[in-house]
């Protein structure tokens, strides 16, 4: 079985996932559009796909088209998921789910009324620090797991500046200010993805930015926003706490890694740095990093990635990691570049066996919204001076 697919935007990270589609057995056709149709055009150039569509509207009336993949501006996503479900489409949408729980809400409602298949394409659930993570937690190896850490450092200057350019277009710095805890799962989803519990309550600090560039200023920015830097502790069911940071303006390597976790349980804890990784126990320590270490499979100088920052491109050379298990994707995939610490081809997969086996992929429409609300309320705690407010729950995804 297979089925078409259309992706809607066509900028710097929609490449990736669209030569993924087009090479995978369970896709038939791949389309594209984009705001920007010379983008759509160069896209379906360099991968061989199906052709262009002139508009999102044009791809939810389209017969030929039986899902999207939306790789639009952050702040967007939740009410195009929406029309695009009521349009009788299955949604592969980019991070973050949404940015209000209204929004979030809406998506879980369309996705029970309609039956189709939803998944965010969150790449910590795949991180090899989170496969590992979850592969010991399910096994008992740490017992009882009270307390995690996730981060996503990204420096603004490692290419976050050319990405905003590239997306915003003149008025670049009214959208460079997205607030940083409106972006929260590439280090929520880290933890909640191998824990399996999900946050209660928040208390949140954000830094305001002092750089003076426009950027992070209040009056420029479209969301209101100065802060680039934010800490939130979180409280989760069932006892324990996790701790994020969403840091823009930080003295780190980002382009070695940009999501990093620790677990600390009763038995047994792990413990990440930019380029080291250890399992610890009351007995010592081992050295884990070579199992959790991706090889990259292109070159950051490839010309596939011209168009792309090169403060960036290491996101999209990584290959696969030891801990991740080949042997379920398909052999197409064997010999293409992956990206985001070999998140790229389980996500691709996931998607597409999850819309033609008619089953919920991992990062299902409930399991978005515990990887994302907890950022909304807490960003919202950081306006609030750190209030300790609760995160509501829509639950855990139905059973089959």
């Amino acid at each position: 079985m297979t089925f078409s697919i259309a992706m809607i935007g066509a900028g710097q990270f929609a490449g990736q996932f669209a030569k993924l589609f087009a090479l995978h057995p369970g896709v038939s056709a791949v389309y594209a559009t984009d705001l920007l149709p010379e983008r759509a055009e160069r896209l379906v150039a360099e991968h061989g796909l199906a052709g262009t569509l002139p508009s999102f509207e044009a791809a939810l009336e389209d017969p030929r088209v039986d899902a999207v993949a939306i790789f639009t501006q952050r702040w967007t996503h939740g009410p195009l998921v929406v029309r695009a479900l009521e349009a009788g489409k299955h949604v592969y949408s980019a991070v973050p789910m949404a940015i209000s729980a209204d929004e979030i809400g809406a998506i879980i409602d369309a996705v029970r009324r309609t039956g189709l298949t939803y998944m965010m394409g969150e790449t910590s659930h795949y991180n090899p620090a989170t496969v590992y993570a979850r592969s010991q937690i399910a096994e008992g190896a740490f017992g009882r797991v009270f307390y995690a850490e996730g981060d996503y450092v990204h420096d603004m200057d490692l290419g976050f500046y050319d990405a905003y350019r590239y997306s915003g277009g003149e008025e670049w710095k009214a959208t460079a200010s997205y607030p940083p805890l409106l972006y929260p799962t590439h280090s929520i989803g880290g933890i909640l993805g191998a824990w399996g519990t999900h946050a209660v309550s928040v208390s949140a600090i954000g830094v305001r930015d002092d750089r003076g560039d426009g950027v992070f200023d209040r009056e420029v920015s479209m969301f209101g926003n100065d802060f680039s830097n934010a800490t939130a502790l979180f409280e989760v069911a069932g006892g324990g706490s996790f701790r994020t940071n969403e840091f823009r303006r930080v003295g780190y390597p980002s382009h070695i890694r940009e999501s990093r976790f620790r677990f600390f349980g009763t038995e047994g804890s792990f413990e990440q740095l930019a380029t080291v990784s250890h399992r610890t126990d009351k007995e010592g320590v081992t050295d884990i990093t070579e199992l959790l270490q991706p090889k990259p499979t292109l070159s950051p100088d490839d010309p596939s990635l011209a168009h792309v920052s090169p403060a960036l491109r290491d996101a999209f050379t990584s290959g696969s990691a030891p801990i991740h298990d080949r042997s379920r994707l398909p052999r197409e995939f064997d010999h293409v570049t992956n990206g985001h610490e070999g998140s790229h081809h389980f996500l691709a997969d996931d998607f597409v066996r999850a819309v033609n086996e008619h089953a919920l992929p991992p990062v299902n429409a409930w399991q978005a919204a515990r990887y994302t609300l907890p950022g909304i309320i807490a960003h919202q705690s950081a306006l609030q001076n750190g209030a300790r407010l609760p995160i509501p729950d829509f639950g855990a995804a139905p059973t089959p």
